[in-house]
């Protein structure tokens, strides 16, 4: 495993994301449950409800994680400059993070608030991998 060694910082936070997204499923069942919500229900939408967020989270976990999987596994399986990389996994998960906490606080308006400026930042990090992924290859 050595000539993946330079790649640590974006495997961890490969496996951190995915540690995540699974921690979040039992947290949004539970809230629905408590909402009286049949499994596999989806809450109503309304930011001011704590399950509609924590659904939320977990879904757009759900959502972003294949994207977030396929440009750093390719950018590392192409040999991209590993520095690049872990850098660009490592600020995708912490933005990630970031907007969770602020997705479950409820923190801001739900459009143009300081978690769609999380998510910008994990997108373009996302879209950076997979340039680095792109001129690896080519």
């Amino acid at each position: 495993m050595e000539a993946f060694a330079a790649y640590s910082h974006a495997l961890a936070a490969l496996v951190i994301f995915t540690l995540i997204t699974l921690a979040l499923s039992p947290f949004s069942a539970l809230a629905k449950q408590k909402a009286g919500l049949a499994p596999g229900a989806t809450p109503r939408e309304d930011y001011a409800e704590k399950a509609y967020r924590l659904n939320r989270a977990y879904l757009n976990g759900c959502e972003t994680l294949p994207a977030f999987l396929t440009v750093t596994l390719v950018a590392i399986l192409a040999g991209a400059a590993p520095f690049w990389v872990n850098l660009l996994a490592s600020l995708a998960l912490a933005a990630r993070v970031i907007m969770i906490f602020i997705h479950l606080q409820g923190i801001g308006k739900p459009h143009s608030g300081p978690r769609s400026v999380f998510y910008v930042v994990g997108w373009a990090c996302m879209a950076g991998l997979a340039i680095l992924a792109l001129v690896a290859v080519f």
